[in-house]
């Protein structure tokens, strides 16, 4: 994409409105917009970021066997009311009539509406397991909206939902879950750590929220120094075998959010306990029949009995995690973005747009690269040489090829690494073929 045709309004100086870094840089870098309180327009490189995300969530959760559905965003008010949650939820879910009067509510969650679709169509044992997961915006009206996409009313969310016979085989689900959770995450260049968590409006017997490093993060924890080093994501798992050594593994070792803190435990770690600041960006429950009696969720057992499903269900915040990254990734001069994450690969800065020169090599390797499927950020504005590097550095993709006449001359061109800084002197073909690595 040419830079000098793209819809990126980057602004220079941080907004005011913006109390935390990834507010500030996605404003700055021309990725969101703000609609009214705590919602939000993704302009073009915010979106591709959120794509990118939503697209590594997608494959971990089609790893396990879960299948994607789309439910929708306004939900009719009945069905809350039989699980006795309409009134419960407070003043956070968005309560609507439709032109009939007819209750009817903007999905904050989606426990009823799962449900309801299984009960229709599931009438026996062999309908078991059932995974299913939709990536769908949410809305809840939180009292304060804050803090960008991290704190909205608006949000897109993963819901996955399993459906099992009984409670040893819920268990098999939420352990698939767990684990893929942790590979989820590592693909995104983040280290997430469960920790044992309250069920709040949800409800149900068994919890974990994934929680990540971040200077700027909401709660305060305390977890053994061994979860820094751990690593899922170049495992070969098979999801049908036994993972609970996996959650036991990482389950036993000590890791709380301030509430659920330890004193004489932690104590007992001396210097193999890490303090910090973590932003939560996934929660999965475990509430066995909460909804599914309520609702008639039924199957006959292998005895002929009729029995009610056990349930669980699974959350990642997707647009909360662009905001997150940020948080756990940046520098004074902008963002750093992981590369299954970056919207390009690569920015190509052409220093001197009037030079022949310069344009027919920034051209060649644009359209070189094009050819061969990769998609890079070609800056071919009239704009000074600093503003380049500037808002290149800002938008934080992992690689900068800078090509200018000088070099040229010299038969070589720069490439510049954002996240450590380093930068070398090679050849064009080179630089490319390090590129389409």
């Amino acid at each position: 994409m040419r830079l000098s045709q793209y819809f990126l309004p980057t602004l220079k100086e941080n907004p005011a409105e913006a109390e935390i870094v990834s507010h500030r840089l996605m404003l700055r870098a021309g990725m969101i917009r703000q609609s009214s309180a705590g919602i939000y327009s993704w302009l073009p490189m915010g979106l591709r970021v959120l794509r990118n995300i939503e697209q590594i969530v997608r494959e971990e959760q089609n790893a396990i066997g879960c299948q994607e559905i789309l439910m929708p965003t306004i939900q009719p008010a009945d069905l809350w009311r039989e699980s006795g949650r309409y009134d419960d939820y407070g003043p956070e879910m968005l309560r609507i009539k439709d032109r009939h009067e007819r209750d009817m509510l903007y999905g904050p969650t989606n426990e009823e509406q799962i449900t309801e679709i299984f009960a229709a169509s599931a009438r026996s044992y062999r309908d078991l397991p059932k995974l299913m997961y939709h990536i769908q915006w949410k809305f809840r009206d939180e009292v304060r909206p804050r803090f960008g996409v991290m704190r909205g009313r608006e949000f897109m969310m993963k819901d996955a939902y399993s459906f099992d016979l009984d409670a040893e085989s819920a268990r098999l689900s939420y352990n698939k879950m767990f684990v893929s959770y942790l590979r989820t995450y590592e693909r995104m260049g983040l280290t997430a750590i469960p920790m044992a968590a309250d069920t709040g409006p949800i409800g149900g017997d068994m919890s974990h929220e994934f929680l990540i490093l971040a200077d700027t993060g909401e709660s305060e924890i305390a977890c053994h120094k061994d979860f820094l080093d751990r690593n899922l994501s170049d495992t070969d798992i098979d999801f049908e075998s036994d993972l609970q050594p996996i959650v036991d593994s990482y389950t036993s070792q000590y890791a709380a959010t301030d509430e659920k803190r330890e004193a004489d435990v932690e104590a007992a770690l001396g210097d193999d306990l890490v303090t910090a600041r973590g932003i939560e960006v996934g929660h999965i429950f475990y509430f066995g029949t909460k909804y599914s009696k309520p609702l008639g969720a039924r199957v006959t057992d292998a005895d002929g009995q009729e029995v009610h499903v056990e349930m669980g269900s699974y959350g990642i915040g997707v647009s909360r995690l662009a905001g997150a990254i940020i948080e756990a990734s940046h520098d004074d001069d902008g963002i750093i973005w992981p590369d299954n994450i970056a919207p390009f690969k690569a920015g190509l800065i052409n220093l001197k747009t009037s030079d022949a020169a310069c344009n027919a090599a920034c051209d060649g390797a644009y359209n070189d690269l094009r050819e061969k499927g990769e998609e890079i950020l070609y800056d071919d504005r009239e704009a000074r040489t600093g503003a380049k590097f500037a808002d290149m550095d800002l938008i934080g993709v992992p690689w900068q090829l800078i090509i200018g006449p000088r070099g040229l001359k010299s038969g070589v061109v720069e490439m510049k690494h954002r996240a450590s800084g380093e930068r070398q002197e090679l050849s064009l073909e080179s630089a490319l073929t390090q590129i389409l690595v």
